[in-house]
Parts: C-alpha cells; structure tokens; sequence
C-alpha cells in the first residue's frame, strides 16, 4: 500500500535531460515510531544539498505501533519522501519489494537509527555512481572508521567477519553494517536467487554479487551503536550461521549462478593493442600452477620437523592445514575468479587429499625408514597437485575456446 503512486517515476528523480544517476533511499522499519521521525527529517534536511536527484522510501514491515501513520504523515510532509506497508516482517523482504520496484538508478539503504555518519552516504552512491563499482557498502573494520559499540557486537562482528574472509575468500570487510547502496539493473536479478528476508539478506547479497563477478566497495565509516537497536545479536548470529551453510551449498551445486551485467574493462585509446583472451587465462593458470608447486614444498618442509613428535596421521593433518591456508590466501589473492564456489571444492579438496596421503603412509611396512616415508607421503600429495592442476588445464583452456 502506497500513500501516492510512489513507482512512478518522477521528473526530478529520472529526467534524461540531467544525466544525473538518481538514488532511492530506503529506510526499512518495523515499530519505530521513537526514531523514524527525526531519522527523515534528518536526512531529508542533509539531501537538500546533494549533488544527485534523490527521494526517500520509507518501508513499514508488519508495525504494530504508530509507525505507519507516522510514515504517511512524512511523506505527506516531504514532497521527496514516500511510504510503503508491507504485510511480513524482516528487513531483507523491505528492502526486496522497494529495491524490485523502484524506479531510481541506484537503489541504496541505511538503518533508521542513523548509526552510520551520514557524511559517508555520497562515496558510498558515488563509486556505484562513477561505474567504479556495482555494489558499495560501508565497513567498520577498515582502516580509517571510527566506531563506538559495545565489547559483544565487536567481537561476534568481528568473528563473523572472518569467517566470511577465511571461508568464502571474501574481499569485503564487513558484511552487516547497514549502510549499502547497488545499481539497480544489477542487484534486481540477485534478489530472485535470495532467501533470507531478514539480517541474512545482507550477507547473502553480497556472497552472490561476489561469486558471480560483481565489484564490492567498501566506504570507511564513522559509527555509533544504538542502545535501542532491534538486533539480537546471538539468535542473529545463530540465523547467520545456517544462512551461510545454505549459501554454501547453493555455489558447490551451481545453483547460485546469476545471469547479471557485469562492466569489462575497456581500453581508452583508440588504437589500443590488447592482449588476448587465451594469453590472460594462460597468465591465471600459471600462477595456479606456481601456487601447487609451493604447496608441495610446503608440504614438505611442514611434515618433516612434525613426524619427529607426532604420528604420520597427525604430522599429515598438520601439514595439510598449513598448505592449505596458504593455498587460500594464495588463490585470493594472486588468482581471482569465483571465491565460494573455490571455497568449497578446496574443502573436499582438502578432505580427499588427508585420505588417500595417511593411507599411503599407513600402508608401510613396519620397520620402514623415515625417509621413505616422507618421500611417499610427499609423492602421494604432489600427485595428487598435479591431477588437480590436468583437470584445470583442460577446464581453462576449453573456456579460451568457446
């Protein structure tokens, strides 16, 4: 329900005549008939000077209290601001419905506590703006926020924060803070592949964009927490944790694969000479290739100094986790591409190459010397390196010819 025909574009917002790209500022609510007043006239009051065509959105989710007058009643106040109700709670199903429906350029969200300096809010919409990016987030944990929040949120933020990075290869710093802003053409295909209508809804955003190739920028942030917030932050934390198993899931079984828009570089002369497609590949398969063979050294050197107080399963299992976080960090950062979906398969990786390298060395006769031991277990995990590198051979460069 819409207090006016909030969809339909409006000439300050889309007039080609501006070239100007339009930004559409939800605010998801639900019983915050304390805080929604001066969070609109705050904003509202701080977008009179911005640069781009703007409006506001308010989204009211299932209040009970006196949210939805309230929002009626400042949009009837604001020419630039609308309301909408919505039937069911959650705020990742308030921010769905708007950013499916609207009509701006950019579609973009913050919290209504207004925790996030708003001093933030034009580098975050002028990275998507400029074509830098597709999706702009603010973060806490960069170097250059400032945040005041108590010790728990710190610690579970920051926690979960790694798991993001270390599991899924992320490059984004903070996947929660709720300050975000997308091309609107762009994040319209990913809200089909989204589930969670609540906390979640950001996470999940932002693993899809990533795995399916989108730029993510991050906008150092001042922030401030709200005593009044509405998150529980340990059943939120729970939710959190069975939302990443299901996304987990989804890009092993190729299910999170969308079809969106992704800009390519372009060169700017003219008369540019580029390099071609198959050389850029052979240049990402090389680098692949020096990380497994470091690895197999790696492996080496980590079994031997570990088999002299450990037995061969252990020493093995050691061995193996120190390749493998470097074998992590080593794909993120000198090999790019799909990070989740990498994720996973280095897990089952990981899992196929501790079998098959504590079987061969228990398969030893007892009495054998250590050095052939180690030679067998090292042997075992570089054949197994050098089948993983064939299987990508022939996978890249059956992509170069397509």
């Amino acid at each position: 329900m819409d207090t006016r025909a909030a969809m339909e574009p409006s000439p300050r917002i889309l007039d080609p005549a501006t070239r100007l790209a339009s930004v559409d500022i939800v605010i998801p609510v639900l019983n915050e008939e304390r805080a929604l007043p001066g969070c609109v006239r705050t904003l509202a009051s701080f977008l009179d000077g911005f640069p781009l065509p703007w409006r506001i959105t308010i989204v009211d989710n299932g209040s009970t209290d006196a949210t939805w007058p309230i929002a009626t009643a400042l949009a009837g106040e604001h020419d630039d601001v609308h309301a909408r109700r919505l039937d069911i709670r959650g705020r990742g199903a308030a921010l769905r419905a708007a950013w499916q429906d609207s009509p701006a350029d950019i579609v973009a969200y913050m919290d209504v506590d207004l925790s996030t300096d708003l001093d933030a809010l034009f580098p975050l919409v002028a990275s998507v703006a400029s074509g830098h990016s597709e999706i702009a987030i603010g973060t806490r944990l960069a170097h250059g926020s400032r945040t005041r929040r108590s010790l728990r949120r710190e610690v579970v933020s920051r926690g979960y924060n790694a798991l993001l990075r270390y599991g899924f290869g992320v490059r984004f710093s903070d996947a929660q803070c709720g300050f975000k802003a997308a091309r609107t053409d762009v994040v319209r295909p990913l809200m089909g592949k989204i589930e969670d209508d609540s906390w979640f809804f950001d996470t999940e955003l932002l693993l899809l964009a990533e795995h399916n190739g989108l730029r993510v920028h991050e906008v150092p942030v001042d922030w401030i927490e709200d005593a009044d917030s509405r998150v529980r932050v340990v059943r939120t934390a729970i939710d959190d944790l069975k939302g990443l198993a299901r996304v987990a899931w989804s890009m092993s079984t190729g299910r999170a694969e969308v079809e969106v828009a992704r800009s390519e570089p372009t060169p700017t002369h003219p008369d540019a000479v580029l390099t071609g497609r198959r050389a850029v590949t052979l240049a990402k398969f090389t680098s692949i290739a020096a990380i497994g063979v470091i690895s197999v050294i790696l492996y080496a050197l980590a079994y031997l100094p570990l088999r002299g107080f450990w037995s061969p399963a252990a020493a093995n299992l050691g061995a193996l986790v120190l390749t493998g976080v470097f074998n992590v960090e080593a794909s993120r950062r000198w090999a790019s591409g799909r990070r989740g979906a990498a994720h996973i398969r280095a897990a089952a990786l990981f899992a196929t190459g501790f079998v098959l390298t504590t079987a061969a060395v228990l398969a030893l006769p007892a009495g054998t010397g250590r050095p052939v031991e180690v030679g067998l277990v090292v042997a075992t995990y570089g054949l197994l390196t050098l089948f993983r590198l064939a299987a990508l051979d022939r996978w890249v460069f059956s992509r170069t010819r397509k």
